[in-house]
């Protein structure tokens, strides 16, 4: 909505008086045959237009009385939806300001609650820590324990048998499977052992010479070669 007061210039309480003497001015600052440039003179038409458009209501008392009430009801519309506007404002920045603050205490509380859970971690480790300490020591203790009476056993073993050698008694071990099987596999590799010398080309060549310059020797073998034939 335009407001002619602003256009002519003048306040909106200005007497009628006033209304004329603005527009006399206005209509002779603004006259286009002063102009001297034709954007000027276009401009200066125009502003003479807006001119006479305010001059015509704002000089009519009736008009006037009219164009003031909606003037005063744009004016207070205007009033109203900054009114609104600013509550509006205040609401979000109070919105705002809560939201900030909740996330605030949310942060707060998640870092007493890590706070807590790590301290909890802390004991509970500290506890896992003791209790694996204490079984590690109950372990080893069992283990020494063991292996004392192990030797324990072993001396007095050794001691018996000591004792009975000096009485004179001859002493057998009894073989278990074990024993038998550490003999078989100490066997087996020395067999492979000499297989693998045998291979050497040094020593076939030794034992041929061996063979072929020694009659006992060769005796020896062609009879052990003719027993597994």
């Amino acid at each position: 909505m335009k407001n002619f007061y602003e256009i002519l210039e003048i306040d909106q309480n200005a007497s009628q008086e006033i209304v004329e003497k603005a527009y006399k001015v206005l209509v002779k600052k603004y006259h286009p045959d002063l102009q001297t440039t034709q954007n000027g003179k276009n401009k200066c038409e125009e502003k003479i237009k807006q001119i006479n458009e305010a001059y015509d209501i704002i000089s009519n008392s009736d008009l006037r009385a009219e164009y003031d009430a909606r003037l005063q009801e744009e004016y207070n519309r205007k009033l109203q939806q900054q009114i609104e506007k600013e509550k509006e404002m205040q609401a979000r920045q109070q919105e705002q300001t809560y939201k900030e603050a909740f996330n605030q205490k949310q942060y707060e509380d998640e870092q007493r609650r890590t706070a807590y859970e790590q301290n909890v971690n802390r004991q509970e480790y500290k506890k896992q820590r003791a209790e694996q300490e204490r079984q590690q020591a109950i372990r080893e203790k069992a283990e020494q324990e063991m292996q004392y009476r192990a030797a324990v056993n072993k001396a007095y073993h050794d001691a018996y048998i000591q004792d009975l050698k000096n009485r004179g008694y001859k002493i057998k071990y009894k073989k278990s499977l074990n024993d038998y099987m550490h003999s078989l596999v100490a066997l087996l590799i020395t067999i492979g052992i000499i297989l693998l010398i045998l291979q050497l080309p040094f020593v076939k060549n030794y034992l041929n010479d061996l063979y072929k310059d020694n009659d006992i020797i060769r005796g020896i073998t062609d009879s052990i070669v003719n027993l597994f034939k």
